[in-house]
């Protein structure tokens, strides 16, 4: 009885408090709570744009093509702005932006510096999205750093990996992920590629270990296999591989990526998914609880190779998988079970070229189009069109979803939608 006392007083304190909300969860990371693409218990619009449930916009100096992450009444955002005056030179920024007003609460400078490489047309030298636990804001720069800040925007903590040799200078772009107490911080390149765990307090080395992997732009998504452990799930071009949470031991990997992964894997249930979509075509489902090369065996539960994503991650919601082909606007969606197809390369309205990954929230999927044009459909196992939304710029960063509202980084703006 007491239990359900506090539980009921605190679900009457979310909704009394200004900024603060009556749903439980935030968006800490650009893949969402539990790192699949979805949004739990929101509720946002399927209708939006600048003149519809715009609830503000915030123009953001410089370019930055990292998600935005929310957590409670604080979204942060980052970007790589020039410096008036300095030739080449970009201030690398972290912006805290008030969830209600959209004013910014406070903007730091985590570093100025000349980018050793160039990056592609298509990136920015702000790529990487933020993370937070609600405690700390950690935003990684790349070959420029990483930097803990508290949610008052003090520095803690920084450090430096060294520079990143990227192929065909396409530029950086892997983001970090907090679990537990740890941060983990990708490093695929061309030159010594590697797999850090930092204590997140302190920044300081927990473990490393090197990859046979040249440069892969996914990030870490952390698993539950079958037997309650915790694993880091990598893509490679070499190989899909998991790592043990605690100590960074490779448990098991599997070949068959095509070339310079960029997508990162979810699971469920013990199973991971694993896919990659440049110069060939390539999906895995993977039993965690496999050792060592799984090719060929029972734990590789299925794989196909045609209509797989290359810069977007799939999404999973429920029994379905949701993924583009390439980088085009084609969604199939497959039962994460057996693979078969529900519907395949479908043509959406308005989505032709994506960055930005899908997301699931609140039964419907947001598709977003690099030319600004966000399409919602229902998620379920034929492709119903509720809504197409046209912003006026464009949009390679997913968006973030919290109780009624969406958080989108465009080109030069953050704005927040609500219902």
């Amino acid at each position: 009885m007491r239990a359900r006392t506090i539980s009921f007083a605190l679900s009457l304190l979310a909704t009394s408090i200004p900024g603060m909300s009556a749903y439980a969860d935030n968006w800490g990371h650009w893949r969402g709570v539990d790192g699949n693409g979805i949004a739990l218990n929101v509720d946002p619009p399927t209708e939006f744009g600048p003149s519809k449930n715009l609830k503000w916009r915030l123009p953001i100096p410089g370019r930055g093509s990292g998600s935005p992450v929310v957590w409670d009444n604080q979204v942060f955002a980052v970007t790589a702005a020039p410096i008036a005056g300095q030739r080449d030179k970009l201030s690398f920024r972290v912006y805290c932006i008030d969830r209600q007003t959209g004013k910014a609460l406070w903007e730091k400078t985590a570093i100025e510096a000349i980018p050793h490489d160039p990056t592609h047309s298509t990136n920015t030298f702000a790529s990487a999205s933020p993370c937070t636990d609600g405690k700390h804001v950690y935003a990684h720069f790349g070959s420029q750093g990483l930097f803990c800040y508290t949610m008052k925007g003090e520095l803690v903590w920084s450090k430096q990996f060294g520079k990143m040799r990227i192929r065909n200078n396409f530029g950086e772009g892997s983001s970090p992920t907090v679990v537990d107490d740890m941060i983990i911080v990708p490093w695929d390149h061309e030159s010594g590629s590697k797999l850090f765990a930092l204590n997140k307090l302190t920044g300081e080395t927990v473990w490393e270990i090197s990859r046979d992997e040249p440069t892969c732009w996914a990030t870490p998504h952390i698993a539950t296999d079958s037997t309650g452990r915790k694993q880091i799930v990598m893509n490679g071009q070499t190989a899909a591989r998991g790592y043990d949470l605690k100590t960074g031991e490779e448990l098991w990997k599997c070949g068959g990526q095509t070339q310079r992964p960029c997508a990162s894997a979810v699971s469920k249930d013990g199973i991971t998914y694993v896919t990659s979509g440049f110069r060939g075509s390539f999906i895995g489902a993977f039993d965690m609880a496999g050792k060592g090369d799984l090719q060929g065996t029972k734990f590789v539960k299925w794989s196909a190779n045609k209509n797989t994503p290359d810069v977007a991650s799939p999404a999973l919601s429920g029994n379905r998988l949701y993924y583009y082909k390439e980088k085009t606007g084609l969604l199939t969606c497959v039962n994460i079970a057996t693979g078969k197809e529900i519907y395949a390369a479908a043509r959406i309205p308005g989505i032709n070229s994506t960055y930005a990954s899908p997301v699931v929230a609140n039964g419907f999927i947001y598709l977003t189009d690099r030319q600004g044009k966000i399409t919602v459909i229902k998620d379920g196992d034929s492709v119903e069109v509720v809504a197409t939304n046209q912003l006026d710029e464009g949009v390679d960063a997913t968006p973030a979803f919290v109780d009624k509202e969406i958080f989108i980084r465009s080109d030069s703006a953050l704005y927040c939608f609500s219902k």
